[in-house]
């Protein structure tokens, strides 16, 4: 009997067929798509006026998104499959749930206004993703650069977008002015995510850290867990306006980094036996 569906290769085309996958490679890709349900589940319970809940599953989405990489490095089951799965989830995750949730929540009291900075704001998540891959691929790229992105990053413009939104849910007046804000607000989250803003990403910072703050860091975690629960979007609302706040910081770093870097590259070349 002819199957009716095709066989799932995790490494792509040209490798070694195998007729048994392991459950470790098939982890990451349900991930992937538990995250695209999330962001669509979101999308649905806005229109359905449910929109603390579509907040969440937005949230939530974000948060499979980002990790389901994470989960394929951990048990080694990276594959192009699960490359071109993460790529499309990231689409609707941190672009398309998020600008129609916070549309049909705030911004399509504006009208017209309102539609379009939510199409900028996906429009700049597609060019920034695929600016991500572009830059990924890139070998000739200072090995020091990678410890910084190239924009914000879809996963915390995502976040940091929906910040009218916890306003609103903190009892914030959703009239005009609010409206009208967060239009501008949107457009320049979609500006600040296809910009060239050098904004740290913490991926090299290392994987041990020192006996003496282990104490100190779980507190800190178990307090932001709490805080989450007890007032979540009072805790939302806070770091997204502490992670603008960061963005000129991130930058300043980057900028004292690269004269630094700079400096040392003239010192090598200067002492080269080829200057001589």
């Amino acid at each position: 009997m002819k199957k009716v569906f095709f066989s799932f290769e995790p490494h792509g085309r040209g490798g070694p067929r195998i007729r048994e996958i392991p459950i470790r490679l098939i982890l990451p890709n349900l991930v992937t798509v538990l995250a695209i349900c999330a962001g669509l589940s979101g999308i649905r319970h806005a229109f359905e006026h449910r929109f603390q809940t579509a907040v969440v599953m937005v949230l939530i989405a974000a948060f499979l998104d980002g990790i389901d990489g994470r989960v394929a490095r951990l048990f080694k089951a990276s594959s192009k499959f699960g490359a071109q799965m993460d790529s499309l989830a990231d689409i609707v995750n941190f672009g398309v749930a998020p600008a129609l949730v916070l549309y049909a929540f705030l911004l399509d009291r504006a009208g017209s206004p309102g539609w379009i900075a939510a199409l900028l704001f996906v429009i700049a998540c597609g060019l920034r993703l695929a600016r991500f891959n572009v830059l990924d691929e890139d070998e000739e790229r200072p090995a020091w650069q990678a410890e910084y992105f190239v924009g914000v990053p879809a996963p915390a413009g995502a976040a940091v977008v929906l910040l009218p939104a916890y306003f609103g849910f903190m009892g914030v007046d959703t009239g005009r002015p609010l409206v009208y804000s967060a239009c501008v607000y949107t457009v320049l989250i979609a500006l600040l995510m296809i910009s060239r803003l050098p904004v740290y990403s913490g991926k090299t910072a290392g994987k041990r850290i020192s006996a003496d703050r282990v104490i100190p860091l779980i507190f800190a975690v178990v307090l932001y867990v709490l805080l989450m629960a007890t007032y979540p979007w009072q805790t939302l609302s806070v770091s997204a306006i502490a992670y603008l706040i960061y963005l000129p910081l991130s930058a300043r770093a980057y900028s004292r980094r690269a004269k630094l870097e700079e400096a040392k590259l003239v010192q090598t070349e200067s002492q080269s036996p080829s200057s001589s």
